[in-house]
């Protein structure tokens, strides 16, 4: 029932079964998510020195993260510089809480086992008339809960078709002219985010949020629910390759240019599409879906 603690039920249906391509927004009210972690508790876990440092990046709007010297001390988060940058106007992004609270590892778990999606929660503390992050996207849907305050969500379109790990990763494939040319024509979308609302952010949508003209602290989780694709099953349907003799084989150095790495690569391929042509399809699905319902990525 864990998604239910982010969306309402229509939300959740939309999820399972419409996987929507434009942002959405719905009522959630307060559920026990808004109950556990609240405000109060992310700003007691940081600014007392209990969260990770590896865990936490400090960003004030426009420039970059700060190196984590700037929090540190003694290879610890130094409670009393965190708070200061907080208080001097800095975004915390406290990462990855399904690793280091008990409660979200326990909603992580069972979101993964509901959508068979693995999944990651980041919390945002943004102080007020400031912001953190700029304009970027993301490779998987993000569900964005709002906790505290009112966040402004500017959004664009994709500039990119179906973002996917480091494919069309927008670090990667970064324009100088994208922000004036998005500033210049304004935003497609527009969402003041209130608590007890939920936003559905599909991968590849711009977005730009900040309180720049609020007097009140935002405090939002993202969930980040990475869709499974094609490639993903692709993958799956030939890693048990590696148990027949043949694609263990060792291709020798002076095999690998020329005529002879084109010849080599026909026949792997050859190979592959009759190993594929044998799988038992009904075993190989069980497989899978035990893997979709357990499987950790390796940033989760």
């Amino acid at each position: 029932m864990s998604l239910r603690l982010l969306l309402p039920e229509e939300g959740v249906s939309d999820l399972l079964h419409a996987w929507p391509t434009e942002p959405r927004v719905y009522e959630r009210g307060k559920t026990a998510l808004d109950e556990v972690i609240t405000a109060d508790f992310l700003k007691d876990y940081l600014f007392t020195g209990c969260a990770p440092a590896e865990e936490i990046a400090v960003v004030k709007s426009p420039n970059p993260s700060l190196n984590r010297g700037a929090f540190i001390t003694g290879g610890r988060t130094d409670a009393a510089k965190l708070r200061q940058l907080h208080d001097s106007g800095h975004t915390i992004r406290l990462g990855n809480l399904q690793r280091v609270v008990p409660y979200m590892a326990r909603v992580s778990r069972h979101i993964q086992e509901e959508t068979g999606y693995s999944n990651y929660v980041h919390a945002f503390l943004t102080p007020p008339g400031n912001q953190g992050l700029r304009h970027h996207w993301d490779q998987q849907m993000a569900v964005i809960v709002q906790t505290a305050g009112v966040k402004r969500w500017p959004l664009w379109r994709p500039p990119v078709e179906a973002p996917m790990r480091e494919f069309n990763e927008s670090f990667r494939v970064w324009k100088d002219d994208y922000i004036p040319v998005w500033e210049a024509a304004g935003p497609d979308m527009e969402i003041d985010l209130e608590p007890g609302q939920s936003l559905l952010l599909p991968r590849g949508w711009v977005h730009n949020p900040h309180v720049l003209d609020s007097d009140e602290p935002s405090v939002h989780l993202t969930f980040a629910i990475r869709e499974r694709t094609s490639l993903w099953l692709a993958e799956k349907l030939v890693a048990g390759a590696i148990e027949e003799d043949r694609f263990r084989r060792v291709i020798r150095p002076g095999e690998l240019e020329g005529a002879e790495l084109g010849r080599q690569l026909l026949g792997t391929r050859d190979a592959l599409v009759q190993y594929l042509a044998g799988l038992d399809v009904t075993r190989v699905a069980l497989e899978v879906r035990q893997a979709a319902r357990t499987e950790r990525e390796y940033t989760t």
